[in-house]
């Protein structure tokens, strides 16, 4: 009986506490983040969706051997979030959720390629859809970005970036 009772008041007490968490708290802790480290930098900076949103707005359809048809990526360029951070780098290294990883020498980084898509057809990616950032090319602009090596950079689930 004791068991009982002590299993209804702990039900309840785990409800309360449940409905008391505001819905802010839970989104604000599940906002994806990437994590930029660089020597030169104090500590590393953790950048959410949203940060990324704030910075200047690189857009561009292309057609992707992952997806069908032309899809609309939204996203910061690499070049512009390297100059807003101050990275001074030779490497960057990527690495996905899952740990894959790729590096991209900063010399074959251009103004608008690749970058950081945060968004796909308007609509943010889930880790499904290998969001929640996807370091993508403009493949269609030049047929430099449809090679085995940008193709193998072009990582998905990114959520840390190493300068080197």
């Amino acid at each position: 009986m004791l068991k009982s009772v002590f299993r209804a008041v702990s039900a309840a007490i785990l409800t309360s506490l449940i409905i008391a968490i505001p819905p802010e708290a839970t989104q604000a802790q599940t906002e994806p983040t990437l994590t930029i480290t660089d020597p030169q930098l104090d500590a590393p900076v953790i950048l959410s969706r949203t940060d990324l949103m704030a910075l200047p707005r690189t857009e561009y359809v292309t057609t992707t051997i992952w997806t069908e048809g032309p899809q609309r990526f939204s996203g910061v360029s690499l070049h512009d979030l390297m100059d807003h951070l101050k990275i001074e780098a030779e490497i960057l290294e990527f690495k996905a959720i899952n740990d894959y990883s790729i590096t991209v020498p900063v010399s074959e980084i251009g103004q608008d390629n690749p970058m950081i898509a945060y968004a796909r057809n308007g609509e943010p990616m889930s880790l499904r859809e290998k969001g929640p950032f996807w370091l993508v090319y403009n493949y269609d602009f030049d047929p430099a970005f449809r090679t085995e090596t940008v193709y193998s950079r072009s990582i998905w689930q990114l959520d840390r970036i190493t300068a080197r």
